[in-house]
């Protein structure tokens, strides 16, 4: 008589991905370059923390500049 209803898998809001570049921002990092701040992700954790290749411990979003995804493409000259 009453059936279950399917639950929809709850979407995280997914903000990095492995092997993505990330950026510390400058004032968790004073005094280096950004070149210096970026580093790789190895793993998303389900709590939305990253860990990095190169340096310890797990991060939040919070502690990273805003992505922006058109960063490489705006430093290319244009066809």
């Amino acid at each position: 008589m009453f059936s279950k209803r399917k639950q929809e898998p709850i979407k995280k809001h997914i903000w990095a991905r492995p092997e993505m570049l990330v950026t510390f921002r400058a004032e968790i990092m004073p005094g280096k370059t950004r070149e210096e701040r970026t580093y790789k992700v190895k793993e998303v954790r389900p709590n939305g923390r990253v860990r990095l290749y190169n340096f310890p411990d797990e991060h939040r979003q919070s502690s990273f500049e805003p992505i922006n995804f058109l960063r490489a493409v705006a430093g290319k000259p244009q066809k």
